[in-house]
């Protein structure tokens, strides 16, 4: 069940830290690859390529130029998160049926093709809140919590739980 994340709009100056929230998220939380579109950001990319390096992994993310001929030529189903949608409850079980899914998250106003577009519009809550939740609980959901059990492959570093304290080894 591969999960691929596009998200739309990224805007250097304001979104960087956002963005690079957004697929640190995804890639711990159980996505496959990510996509951007809008400014190109050796930056961000730079970014998630050193996490996994670090924390293993091959997620990686990879700019789009045009996101809505990337979703429309996309083989599989497309859910949108968006505070507009059906609540994930009702829909979760239907999407899990899916064999390749990709998520798109908004940056800036999505355009109203994306909601055409969509298999499903789909909200986590009523309110507003970051894109970074809505793609963590969506996540969390649709893989029922198993994503963070596992292991990431070539892991230099892992974070040994504590009660107190903090403990990282090389592996």
């Amino acid at each position: 069940m591969p999960v691929h994340i596009l998200r739309l709009g990224h805007r250097i100056f304001r979104d960087k830290r956002i963005t690079t929230h957004l697929f640190l998220t995804a890639r711990a939380f159980g996505a496959e690859k990510g996509y951007y579109s809008g400014e190109r950001d050796s930056g961000l990319e730079e970014s998630v390529k050193k996490t996994s390096d670090n924390w293993g992994g091959d997620f990686m993310i990879e700019h789009v130029p045009s996101p809505k001929s990337f979703a429309s030529n996309f083989k599989g189903k497309i859910v949108h998160l968006t505070v507009y949608g059906l609540p994930v409850e009702k829909k979760i079980r239907e999407i899990r049926k899916g064999k390749n899914i990709l998520v798109v998250v908004g940056g800036e106003k999505v355009p109203p093709g994306f909601y055409m577009l969509a298999d499903w519009n789909i909200s986590i809550g009523s309110q507003p809140h970051s894109e970074v939740s809505s793609l963590a609980v969506f996540l969390d959901r649709y893989f029922r919590g198993e994503q963070l059990k596992r292991n990431f492959p070539n892991a230099g570093l892992r974070i040994i739980g504590q009660e107190r304290g903090k403990k990282v080894i090389r592996l």
